[in-house]
């Protein structure tokens, strides 16, 4: 039986972590040879009984990146959305794989619907609606927008066929992970969005609103997005049909939620610890440079077709996001922040 080499960014980060923990629990996994890039040797060590080659570098080793990438039939980057060198890099190496074995590498990129962000500063709804299967539309968003260099990067290469390109675009992902990897201490278990508003209020002992609190984000559980990944892999790896390329885009959301919905949820929770009011006020323009990045005043409405049509079924609803809400509020007066490496 052949083995299937596979290559995996940001290992210990919290979608790349859960993406690799669904790989290890795979049903073939005995015929994965899996290669981690880990940022720091004491990352390496603690790969120890884990059953992957971890490689240390970084985004900058784009040497490395290329040589690791030319020894893989399928790589997956949870890392940099927005790092046009090291995503050239990886395609480079892809490049290469093809020219030397003939066969077509598949690369499934995370980067997320941040590429759709407007101005709106947390002051409107807007009601731009994106879906995966409108490729039309999602080729007229200027090349300005974050992550939109580097998905038009990948997208062309799977259109000049020497990769099978995929392109994840998850909405606001939250839920705490629980995986294998985050009890060995070697996986971030935490998003950002959502803890940050929380870790905002805490430090200034009130829950906070971004502006009016009236954008909307598209948002997706954890293990549910973890899943759509599963099902792109398993269709690659089983020769299925894959919608690759410049059509190669696959939303991950299962409802949407304005963002001052979930602040008021949260200085709710904050309140209940003893923390604030239970309203929220309006972050400063230091607090939001702070906290968050421009994004989370935004707009990013999608609807998920394209990664429904290939069996993807989402089950964690927007009542579901927001009753995990308690849950974050929970974890940040217990845990530390997680410090990557």
């Amino acid at each position: 039986m052949a083995s299937i080499s596979i290559l995996l960014t940001g290992p210990t980060g919290y979608i790349g972590g859960s993406v690799l923990s669904a790989l290890l629990r795979h049903p073939r996994f005995e015929e994965f040879h899996i290669t981690v890039l880990v940022r720091s040797a004491e990352k390496v060590s603690r790969f120890n009984g884990v059953p992957v080659v971890p490689v240390v570098g970084s985004y900058a080793d784009t040497g490395l990146l290329t040589k690791l990438a030319s020894q893989s039939d399928l790589v997956i980057t949870c890392a940099d959305a927005d790092d046009l060198p090291a995503a050239e890099a990886i395609l480079a190496g892809l490049n290469k794989r093809h020219r030397e074995t003939l066969t077509v590498p598949v690369l499934i990129h995370t980067s997320g619907i941040g590429v759709l962000m407007d101005n709106a500063l947390g002051n409107y709804a807007s009601d731009e609606i994106y879906s995966d299967l409108d490729i039309h539309k999602l080729e007229c968003l200027p090349k300005t927008q974050p992550h939109r260099e580097v998905d038009l990067a990948i997208a062309d290469a799977g259109e000049e066929g020497y990769a099978k390109t995929c392109i994840v675009l998850p909405g606001l992902v939250y839920g705490i992970a629980k995986t294998h990897l985050v009890s060995l201490g070697l996986q971030n278990p935490r998003s950002q969005q959502i803890p940050n508003i929380i870790k905002a209020g805490l430090d200034r002992r009130q829950g906070g609103v971004v502006g009016r609190g009236l954008n909307i984000w598209s948002h997706v559980r954890i293990e549910d997005l973890v899943c759509l990944y599963m099902h792109i892999f398993d269709a690659a790896i089983s020769c299925r049909r894959l919608y690759v390329g410049r059509i190669g885009f696959y939303f991950g959301e299962n409802g949407e939620c304005a963002i001052g919905e979930i602040c008021q949820v949260v200085a709710k929770g904050l309140h209940a610890r003893g923390c604030g009011d239970s309203k929220p006020t309006v972050f400063t323009q230091g607090e939001m440079e702070k906290y968050f990045t421009p994004m989370m005043g935004a707009n990013a409405r999608v609807r998920g077709e394209r990664a429904r049509s290939i069996g993807w079924r989402p089950v964690h609803t927007t009542q579901d996001m927001l009753d995990n809400i308690r849950v974050e509020v929970d974890a940040s007066f217990g845990t530390q922040v997680w410090k990557k490496d």
